[in-house]
């Protein structure tokens, strides 16, 4: 790849996913020029679409697999994804160029009245596949029920609008992404429920030898947003999960600190938070330390 080519940025096909590869071709075009957006169907996306009521076992890549595919055959430059569904393990002659700036990282309880949490009647159904976001709700108020969903976003907004669920979990990132307006009291506050780990960050992946690209792709790099996510994404590793686990994490820069918060429904039920800070050039300490109060909370 240099940078007189056309970038070729493999994404997945949904309106979110062509947004977030917008978004990074129009980050990098000051360095690299033109770029020209290639949708790719993953077997996670063709399942979602087949079985919207979640009548089915997510694992680990099925969102990913066939853009990183892509990626070695040499069919595009870089794939951008949602660093959220990325596994934690890398694969093999693969990394991670840059990570964009992140977004709003909070999620929304969105209702079609407007109404909030507190408002909820006893019972609501809340439109969810997320362990994560029931055992944090679950914390707040037991009695919400979580309803596995899928599809895309405008799809499940659907589903609100005509009746079928009080109110759905969402990630504000996507949502802002996609122009959709909501009222501020739907952005939960992370005492409420923390994301999931690296959830708003954007990941620009790109083959381990294209040096060239991998130079290029520095100027683009947001370090405190890569530490924050790095950090919860090592955390999730620590505990032994997933991009599916019940863990919300959240690692936030300031200045020289970096400040790791986490919430995690443990495999006998029980919801537990913790947090540390800690030098951001020593998240790896920061990590451990919160990993150990998980454990021992």
């Amino acid at each position: 790849m240099t940078t007189a080519a056309t970038l070729r940025i493999g994404t997945r096909e949904s309106r979110l996913a062509m947004a977030q590869a917008q978004i990074a071709g129009d980050a990098v075009a000051p360095v690299l020029g033109r770029a020209e957006l290639v949708p790719i169907t993953t077997r996670g996306d063709a399942i979602s679409a087949r079985r919207p009521n979640a009548g089915w076992v997510e694992v680990d890549g099925q969102f990913t697999r066939e853009l990183e595919r892509a990626l070695l055959d040499g069919r595009v430059n870089v794939v951008v994804h949602s660093f959220k569904d990325l596994p934690t393990e890398p694969v093999p002659g693969l990394v991670i160029g840059a990570v964009l700036e992140r977004a709003d990282a909070r999620d929304c309880l969105v209702t079609a009245d407007g109404s909030g949490l507190a408002d909820l009647r006893f019972g609501a159904r809340i439109g969810t596949s997320s362990p994560r976001r029931a055992a944090q709700l679950a914390a707040s108020r037991i009695d919400l029920i979580a309803v596995p969903i899928r599809g895309n976003v405008e799809s499940r907004l659907a589903r609100l609008h005509a009746g079928e669920l009080d109110a759905l979990m969402l990630a504000a990132a996507g949502l802002d992404r996609l122009g959709i307006e909501i009222p501020d009291q739907a952005r939960l506050p992370y005492d409420v429920v923390l994301p999931a780990p690296a959830q708003g960050a954007l990941a620009v992946q790109v083959r381990a030898d294209d040096t060239a690209l991998l130079a290029a792709l520095r100027a683009v790099d947001h370090l405190p947003t890569r530490i924050g996510v790095e950090a919860e994404r090592a955390l999730l590793r620590a505990i032994g999960g997933g991009c599916l686990a019940p863990l919300g994490a959240l690692g936030e820069v300031t200045g020289e600190t970096l400040r790791l918060r986490a919430a995690f429904e443990a495999p006998d039920g029980s919801y537990r938070r913790a947090e540390a800070s800690g030098s951001a050039t020593d998240a790896a300490a920061v990590v451990a330390e919160v990993a150990t109060r998980i454990g021992n909370a």
